[in-house]
């Protein structure tokens, strides 16, 4: 069964509104029943066996100091040699949460990414300050399009 993994770090509200959004965006009942199942796991859970399982990513994170959060980081620390061959070209999509500067976190983890050699497949989504409905709404659009290549490719 083709499988989305939505990997995220939801300490505050803000963050918890974007990853629904992106679930939901990711449940569409047309890729539902395609046969796209959706796995949601926080940061600090997911495994590599749950990256190997998947057919794509979206990854949720904070910009912490700078940076992504911790959370994720220590993610990309435990998956990152594991899945480095078995999982490139695989399509991914980011979204990302702050209070002011959210670009540092994005550059980072566009470092990582780019090593595991996995493919951006939608624009990431950036908020800073209390999400809007267009914020959702390119979650909810993030989670779909994400959804939909990681169905193509396992297709």
């Amino acid at each position: 069964m083709p499988r989305l993994l939505v990997v995220h770090h939801t300490p505050s509200p803000a963050l918890h509104s974007l990853l629904e959004a992106v679930r939901t965006g990711a449940g569409d009942p047309a890729l539902a029943v395609a046969g796209l199942e959706v796995v949601s796991r926080p940061a600090l859970g997911a495994t590599a066996v749950d990256v190997l399982h998947a057919d794509g990513y979206v990854l949720g994170t904070p910009a912490n100091l700078g940076t992504m959060s911790g959370a994720l980081k220590h993610f990309f620390d435990t998956v990152y040699y594991p899945c480095l061959d078995a999982t490139a070209g695989r399509p991914f999509g980011l979204y990302v949460h702050g209070n002011n500067d959210v670009g540092g976190a994005v550059a980072d983890i566009g470092r990582i990414v780019t090593g595991l050699r996995w493919r951006q497949a939608a624009a990431t989504v950036t908020v800073t300050g209390e999400p809007d409905r267009a914020a959702l709404d390119a979650c909810h659009e993030l989670g779909a399009t994400v959804g939909a290549v990681a169905l193509e490719r396992a297709g």
